[in-house]
């Protein structure tokens, strides 16, 4: 049998399998107490995963703006009264990550020439090579170990789309989100790099990313939509400890790309002047803008 799943698939993979959901569910990680009237996980009744960045203190004592940067699932399941919440909140920009593919099974929810301006990119997830072809003998190690070696990995291949994201909040463009299919891999690591550029320590952007744990088990298990037949068959014809193994935000598949860009030269700012295009004035200029 051949178990050539995308690259996309699985770093998105719409998580259908009750056991692998329970377990997900059994390990999340618990969410930090906030005094605050904002809401981490907006109140969405087709939501999936999508969180607020809001809140979030910096090194420096400032505090990342509410309503302004958010970070999301795929959004095919949002309803009319959901829309309006948004535009009440006044969505202006998505950044999608997903590839053609992932874009066709589950499209963005708004009418043609209706609802934000939408930026995205009509890759080939089964061409980026992330994944091995054949995963009919993975075992849950080595499943972790394939994610984890995806991370750093990202930080090349979507550069250009994290660029662009960078690029409209430069722009003002914003409130802006940004998503893939599960809100947890693409944009785990997207958010990941808007946070540090921001100033918040990296613990808690690591408690950020973990927070996928808590809030992505019970959207997935009411989701209306899913992968592709084929998809879905052979990932949930997978153990559901390996299945799990994907599907989980785990602390070293975020820290892996830490590692990479610790070891990029200059760190991170070099990597964020290097491969996003942004020097210290523009790093001050998103700090001033998105910022209190």
């Amino acid at each position: 049998m051949n178990w050539r799943i995308s690259a996309g698939a699985i770093l998105a993979l719409g998580l259908l399998a009750q056991p692998a959901i329970q377990s997900l569910a059994q390990s999340a990680a618990p969410a930090s107490a906030e005094a605050s009237p904002h809401q981490r996980l907006l109140p969405l009744e087709g939501g999936r995963n999508f969180r607020d960045l809001g809140g979030y203190r910096t090194a420096d004592g400032h505090t990342v703006k509410w309503g302004m940067l958010f970070r999301s699932g795929s959004m095919v399941d949002l309803t009319a009264h959901d829309l309006a919440y948004l535009d009440k909140l006044g969505v202006r920009t998505i950044c999608d990550y997903r590839d053609k593919g992932e874009r066709k099974a589950e499209p963005m929810p708004w009418a043609a020439g209706t609802g934000p301006t939408v930026f995205a990119e009509d890759y080939d997830g089964m061409a980026i090579g992330l994944m091995p072809k054949d995963l009919s003998k993975i075992t849950p190690e080595a499943a972790s170990a394939i994610m984890a070696r995806s991370y750093p990995t990202m930080l090349g291949t979507f550069a250009p789309q994290f660029k662009r994201m960078f690029a409209q909040l430069l722009a003002g463009n914003a409130p802006l989100a940004f998503n893939c299919s599960a809100g947890k891999d693409r944009t785990g690591v997207s958010a990941a790099l808007l946070l540090t550029a921001l100033g918040v320590p990296r613990e808690t952007v690591i408690q950020d990313y973990l927070l996928t744990n808590q809030y992505l088990p019970a959207a997935m298990a009411k989701a209306k939509t899913g992968p592709s037949a084929a998809t879905g068959q052979a990932f949930m014809s997978l153990p559901p400890a390996v299945q799990a193994a994907f599907m989980k935000a785990d602390r070293s598949y975020i820290e892996a790309a830490f590692k990479a860009l610790d070891a990029h030269r200059g760190g991170a700012m070099g990597y964020f002047k290097d491969e996003m295009g942004l020097d210290a004035p523009q790093i001050a200029r998103l700090r001033a803008l998105y910022l209190d």
